[in-house]
């Protein structure tokens, strides 16, 4: 299993390059001001960071006690995001659809843009960390 600091520099730079690419991507695909959309982006990075480290401790969890390692296959990658997204988007939509002016409908859209794009991300960031930052395996970590 990861360190609490291992997850801590794992959730910093997984938001603070999702926030940039997410910013810039949003504002010009949407047509919303950079500086509005930004601080949006900012909100759901702070809500996602804590979301982060508290669901990936509990999956990584399930897994080692599922299978005796926290090392993740393809497929607990794919469920691994799927999970975390659906979690996210019940919160975020209501709050989109007020912090725009939009409809639930138009939210929804943004919505599932954000999370397509956050599949993708995520998938690719877990991907690039773990093979920058690997689990070693029998490891036990000083604090969880």
């Amino acid at each position: 299993m990861r360190s609490r600091a291992d997850r801590i520099r794992h959730t910093v730079g997984f938001e603070l390059i999702g926030l940039v690419l997410l910013t810039g991507f949003g504002s010009f695909l949407l047509g919303f001001d950079m500086q509005h959309f930004g601080a949006l982006a900012v909100v759901f990075s702070l809500l996602a960071m804590l979301w982060n480290y508290y669901y990936n401790r509990l999956f990584d969890q399930w897994l080692l006690r599922r299978r005796g390692t926290s090392i993740k296959r393809q497929r607990d990658r794919v469920v691994h995001a799927l999970l975390f997204e659906g979690g996210l988007l019940l919160v975020t939509l209501p709050v989109i659809a007020w912090w725009l002016q939009v409809s639930l409908w138009q939210a929804l859209a943004m919505d599932i843009g954000m999370v397509l794009f956050y599949l993708v991300f995520a998938y690719l960031y877990n991907l690039a960390y773990d093979r920058v930052f690997p689990v070693v395996e029998g490891a036990v970590p000083a604090q969880c």
